[in-house]
């Protein structure tokens, strides 16, 4: 016992959260596995459950087996818990357990908070996972209930409206993507109800935790109190809404007298809005998305690359990151040294750290793409890079090539699908041990850019 702790004591946060993050997955799989949880005569290989367990705990949505046709009710209640446990990370229920069981909450701890939710500082950690978990799973609820009520005249009893409302409703939530209603959103296409309030839920849970708690403490505040949002708060707010304005635009202007030719006005803007929605991380459809047209899908892999807010249920390479990138660039185009926005400048060291981020995820997603293209040649370029881009988004759209792919195929997406999870800076820091600050400097030397 005291050698694991000397080597607990040795990792880096980074690595203790990745090897939590390896443990769920492990755990996982096991509980997929369990016959009992299965249809009668289902039988599961260990890829299929492992890359089933690896597409929950890292709420992607890709699946290799049918979630309705494989999994029976006691299984639906599983997958509900594995998606809600990835959905607000491993610390955030960690810590719900440790409060429960009277343990204290230390530097140590703090820190794996710290690092497991993209924060700054240690204040107010055990604050923050409080209000985490009230916040979601007070959204749940509410959306279980509204969606079970709502499903009675689907579904032909009680028990089985509330249940697919229930599993509905937290899998929007977490951005899970997964359904068990056999084709995902397609039998609500023309329920516009259905619609909007997936549309509510997977905004909520991919605008990031720190907006939720935001608006919470805003709508909470007294009359004459004085109350400013945060910087990152405006500014993930904005670009999440533009990336989903610009993104329906796109979908209805690419596919207009395609997909698009000869449907009425307004469902033409649900399909367009929905699939842009969805492209931050939902992974549910109300259409078959390998209709749309080349332009479209590869607006849609951009979208998927982009992914959900920081510090949310969210993958990709995140919206402030992409932000930062575009603000970094106009600035320089326009001969500023320092980038600004809202009257506030962005530390060089988070531009730096952007640039990181974007760069080793197309280097990754890149590689991903030209091993698929070997090992899968049997599929087209945009159907692997649409396969790649929705598993490192966590996204979980598909063109429908994820169940037919081979064993070497399914471990790609399977690691796209971790390294989409867990996030680039606690892949590259795998590796990584503490910092160590160095104590000289080398002289500098201009470098030919360009």
């Amino acid at each position: 016992m005291q050698s694991f702790q000397r080597f607990f004591d040795k990792l880096s946060p980074f690595q203790i959260i990745v090897l939590f993050y390896f443990g769920a997955a492990a755990l996982s799989t096991a509980l997929v596995s369990l016959p009992f949880l299965h249809q009668e005569g289902v039988k599961m290989t260990f890829v299929d459950s492992l890359f089933t367990a690896v597409s929950a705990i890292s709420v992607t949505g890709l699946t290799v087996v049918s979630t309705a046709d494989t999994f029976n009710t006691p299984g639906y209640f599983v997958l509900m818990f594995i998606l809600q446990f990835g959905g607000i990370g491993v610390m955030t229920l960690g810590t719900f357990i440790w409060i429960l069981l009277g343990q204290k909450i230390g530097l140590k701890r703090r820190q794996l908070i710290k690092t497991d939710q993209n924060r700054t500082t240690f204040a107010g950690m055990v604050r923050l996972i409080k209000q985490i978990l009230l916040i979601i799973l007070l959204i749940e609820f509410i959306g279980a209930i509204i969606l079970g009520i709502y499903f009675i005249q689907y579904f032909p009893t009680l028990q089985e409206a509330f249940i697919q409302g229930a599993f509905a409703s937290v899998s929007a939530t977490t951005n899970a993507g997964f359904d068990i209603t056999g084709t995902s959103l397609i039998m609500f296409q023309d329920d516009y109800f259905v619609q909007f309030i997936n549309i509510l839920l997977l905004t909520l849970g991919a605008i990031g935790f720190p907006v939720l708690i935001e608006v919470k403490d805003y709508l909470a505040k007294k009359q004459g109190d004085f109350f400013t949002f945060s910087l990152f708060t405006k500014l993930t707010s904005i670009t999440f809404g533009g990336l989903v304005v610009v993104g329906t635009i796109l979908i209805y202007l690419f596919d207009y007298n395609h997909f698009f030719a000869g449907k009425t006005w307004h469902e033409s803007f649900f399909y367009a809005l929905f699939q842009s929605v969805t492209t931050r991380n939902g992974g549910l459809a109300t259409m078959d998305v390998s209709e749309f047209t080349i332009p479209t899908l590869l607006v849609i892999c951009v979208l998927m690359f982009i992914g959900a807010s920081p510090s949310s249920v969210g993958g990709g390479i995140r919206t402030t990151t992409f932000a930062i990138m575009m603000l970094s660039i106009f600035a320089y185009a326009r001969g500023k040294d320092h980038v600004r926005v809202f009257r506030r400048e962005i530390r060089e060291e988070d531009i730096f750290r952007s640039f990181i981020v974007i760069t080793t995820a197309i280097m990754i997603t890149g590689t991903a793409v030209i091993l698929l293209n070997f090992f899968e040649p049997q599929f087209s370029l945009i159907e692997i890079l649409f396969e790649a881009c929705s598993a490192f988004g966590t996204t979980g759209l598909s063109m429908g090539i994820t169940s037919d792919l081979g064993t070497a195929g399914k471990i790609i997406i399977i690691c796209l699908m971790f390294i989409g999870r867990i996030g680039i800076f606690s892949f590259l820091f795998i590796l990584r041990g503490r910092v160590v600050k160095e104590n000289y400097r080398y002289p500098q030397e201009p470098m030919i850019i360009g």
